[in-house]
């Protein structure tokens, strides 16, 4: 869709509440909500799941709600937007206006956005900054660049397409001498289930791609508008160089490889190819074909499983408390973890430690830390809520280290960055109880100082 095309989904809702002013009375019944809600309850019945079970019971409504806000941009225009903050601005070339204005670069730095990636439906950040030579006598509202940026965002994206989408609406919205942009994308790495990395508490989880687009002055590459862009961007994390449309050479979406693991089942395919419809895409678009495959094979990794298969090759031991040397605190720390938040079908990843008193008798570690990992990972892969999550573990591990156990778990939200605070770098962290850890502050306290500093969860 084009970047100042007329936009066919302005939806009206019964009560009078425009869509894009927010969730009003009445947004329920939106009949492209409604079909999001049914192609979710398939997907959630793929999963193994009941959609009808608490906690499960909203998450249609929970993911159609994120999905359509997130996707917005469909039913906005660019060319509205700039159109309504155009302002002259002679500049002081005649001496006459005000500082700045036409002649000179107008930059707009460090943008938070958010975008859902066409490859997989995943959400990825953008870090993004806008500049633009005023000619004509006009310059625009700064607030409508950020404003243009998110216009964009609120679609499917590619971060090459999104750079040069809202690199075009300027140009042809303000028509300066030249506009640009360069973008920060992130996207969440799942790593290789087979490889080390996947165990690795220092696995970078996400996926960095620096783009820029540029038109007017700004075409060339090595003209001194660009110069000037970079220059002032000094105090900003800003690559050297920066890859284009033109010059991509591979596809950014590290998802891409699942793909091509399984043949995914028929109707989630259909159910996932609704979903794309009813946001105003066409799922037969050449970049959108093998969308659904992958998300649904991306979602696969979460199906529930019974956990005597993960375990039953593990004695259950359950240690002596008359042995246990009750001054003793010992910890594993930062186990990795990747689940899915059940509310919003969005993944969520980090790490967790876990403390317990230790016996002579059994050594300092009495059952292995590939078994406490095995936990961890049973309890993540499904679809879940971290709280319970945390609990989940600290009763399991409890069988085999004792009743006196502390589980922390600290974890990055996708459904929190992408929406809720919206704000990058966020974390999450749950604290769970058992025993004398429940009541004995010291043993808690010798614990929590056991976790290092940099310990936060990596996102």
């Amino acid at each position: 869709m084009g970047a100042l095309d007329e936009c066919p989904y302005d939806l009206e809702l019964d009560n009078e509440v425009k869509f894009m002013g927010g969730v009003g009375r009445g947004f329920e019944e939106v009949s492209e909500t409604l079909a999001i809600e049914e192609a979710v309850k398939v997907l959630l019945q793929g999963l193994g799941e009941d959609f009808e079970r608490e906690g499960l019971r909203k998450t249609p409504l929970r993911v159609a709600r994120a999905l359509r806000e997130g996707t917005r941009g469909y039913m906005q225009k660019a060319k509205d937007i700039v159109e309504s903050a155009l302002f002259p601005e002679t500049g002081f070339v005649t001496r006459v206006g005000h500082a700045g204005g036409a002649g000179g670069l107008v930059l707009v730095r460090d943008l938070d956005l958010f975008s859902y990636c066409e490859s997989c439906l995943l959400p990825f950040q953008v870090k993004c900054h806008i500049g633009y030579v005023p000619c004509g006598q006009r310059v625009v509202g700064l607030s409508k660049l950020s404003r243009v940026a998110e216009v964009f965002a609120k679609r499917l994206q590619d971060p090459y397409r999104l750079a040069d989408e809202i690199c075009s609406a300027l140009q042809n919205g303000i028509k300066p001498a030249g506009a640009a942009v360069i973008l920060k994308c992130q996207h969440i790495h799942f790593p290789n289930l087979e490889s080390a990395a996947f165990f690795n508490p220092n696995h970078n989880g996400l996926v960095t791609t620096f783009v820029k687009s540029g038109s007017g002055v700004f075409l060339d590459k090595s003209a001194e508008a660009w110069s000037d862009f970079v220059s002032l961007l000094r105090f900003q994390e800003v690559e050297d160089t920066y890859s284009t449309s033109s010059e991509k050479n591979k596809l950014w979406c590290p998802c891409r490889t699942f793909c091509k693991m399984r043949e995914p089942d028929p109707s989630m395919l259909r159910a996932v190819s609704s979903m794309l419809g009813s946001i105003g895409e066409d799922p037969l678009r050449k970049e959108l074909v093998e969308t659904p495959s992958c998300f649904i094979n991306w979602l696969m990794n979460f199906k529930s499983c019974d956990l005597d298969l993960k375990l039953n090759e593990y004695p259950r031991m359950k240690m002596d408390s008359k042995i246990l040397n009750k001054d003793l605190v010992q910890s594993e720390l930062s186990l990795p973890f990747w689940s899915q938040c059940e509310h919003h079908l969005l993944p969520f990843c980090g790490i967790v430690h876990i403390g317990y008193f230790v016996s002579e008798h059994y050594g300092s570690n009495p059952v292995g830390k590939s078994l406490l990992q095995s936990v961890v990972h049973f309890y993540g892969f499904k679809l879940q809520v971290q709280e319970r999550l945390t609990r989940q573990i600290a009763e399991t591990v409890s069988l085999f280290l004792g009743e006196d156990v502390i589980v922390v778990v600290e974890a990055s939200h996708t459904c929190m960055m992408s929406r809720g605070i919206k704000k990058l770098g966020s974390t999450t962290a749950t604290i769970a109880l058992l025993g004398r850890f429940s009541t004995d502050s010291s043993a808690r306290a010798k614990f929590l100082q056991m976790i290092p500093s940099s310990g936060s969860a990596e996102s």
